[in-house]
């Protein structure tokens, strides 16, 4: 039973329906917001349609006394329940653990929220940025003060809710074959950005002092691993961490015997780095990082990427959704492995109801 909305719950029973499981998706009369999000597709939403895909679909106003008694017989025969609602909402209609323990004790009950089901910050509304920035991750690297970086992905939304969802579901199931017992699963998604920090948590065990924003090497802090421009504006990803791999690079790009220790000055060997980079383009510098194998890679745009022979190959956008109108798009990848999933194919979300 699939009570989410938006991304970290829909997320995590996608997942669970592409490794076969039977995912009923509860929707307020009108259909959870995600289905009204652009861009549209034959009047359906696309991100709607990616994460919703091979679901079914019941319409209930969970305020209604007969709504909610439709739910009933639901959860007596459901493995997995999984709310997205704030902390004490699902008591107080009368579908809470307790509730759900009573009628059905083998049911594995999973809530997602922001801060979890217990303590200060547990009403607290929040979205994806204000969980990382309450974790101390967004401050390891928020880009310059001037103009800050809004980062690309929603960590704390997949990474703090979806996947330790699906984990902790996993499991639980195995919990279960053993007792019998279903159990209560507590996801806060601000728990896992912690996890993020593992590099700066280690500093300050270590020596008393937490680094300052940009400060630590997988961050900015070193050139070794750090993003240049291209003469074309295109951009060069460093990662040659590793002294074998920042030989070859340096070699690779011509950099100066002076700025090749990059402990004596790190500062002065990311801008000779930069100057070289940019004096060529990205198609340029391409072969020479190939040829060099130095975990030096162009920054690639997503429709690129998408084309790339090795995503291709590996049936990463194999599997489809079909549109009510025939349509096709591609599934939204999920990291279920294939000999748990069907063959590929295109699939429906549900219709509301």
């Amino acid at each position: 039973m699939d009570l989410t909305t938006l991304l970290p719950g829909p997320l995590a029973t996608l997942m669970l329906a592409e490794a076969g499981a039977e995912v009923v998706k509860i929707e307020q009369p009108g259909g959870e917001n995600a289905r009204y999000f652009p861009p549209m597709v034959d009047g359906e939403s696309a991100a709607f349609l990616m994460l919703n895909r091979g679901k079914k679909s019941m319409a209930l106003d969970l305020k209604n006394d007969a709504d909610r008694a439709k739910l009933i017989p639901l959860i007596k025969r459901a493995d997995i329940l999984v709310e997205q609602f704030r902390p004490g909402v699902m008591a107080r209609l009368g579908l809470g653990y307790d509730d759900a323990h009573a009628l059905n004790p083998r049911l594995i009950y999973c809530s997602i929220s922001g801060y979890g089901q217990s303590g200060p910050r547990v009403h607290e509304a929040g979205h994806d940025l204000n969980y990382i920035g309450n974790t101390g991750l967004l401050d390891l690297q928020p880009g310059p003060a001037s103009h800050p970086v809004v980062p690309p992905m929603l960590a704390a939304d997949i990474a703090g809710g979806s996947f330790p969802a699906v984990i902790n579901i996993l499991l639980a199931l195995r919990a279960r074959d053993q007792s019998g017992q279903g159990c209560r699963i507590d996801i806060a998604m601000t728990d896992a950005m912690f996890t993020f920090t593992w590099a700066a948590l280690a500093l300050g065990a270590a020596s008393g002092r937490f680094p300052k924003p940009g400060e630590m090497w997988l961050v900015g802090g070193s050139p070794r691993y750090q993003i240049y421009p291209a003469k074309d504006g295109k951009l060069v990803a460093c990662g040659a961490i590793e002294q074998k791999f920042w030989i070859a690079f340096a070699k690779a790009i011509a950099l100066p015997a002076e700025f090749v220790d990059d402990m004596r000055n790190p500062m002065a060997t990311r801008d000779a780095v930069a100057k070289l980079i940019l004096s060529r383009s990205s198609d340029e510098w391409r072969p020479v990082f190939a040829a060099a194998d130095c975990c030096t890679t162009i920054v690639t745009a997503l429709e690129e990427a998408m084309r790339d022979p090795h995503f291709v190959e590996r049936g990463l956008f194999a599997h489809a959704v079909a549109t009510a109108s025939g349509k096709s798009l591609p599934a939204l990848p999920v990291p279920i492995s294939p000999q748990f999933r069907e063959t590929p194919g295109a699939k429906k979300a549900p219709k509301l109801g």
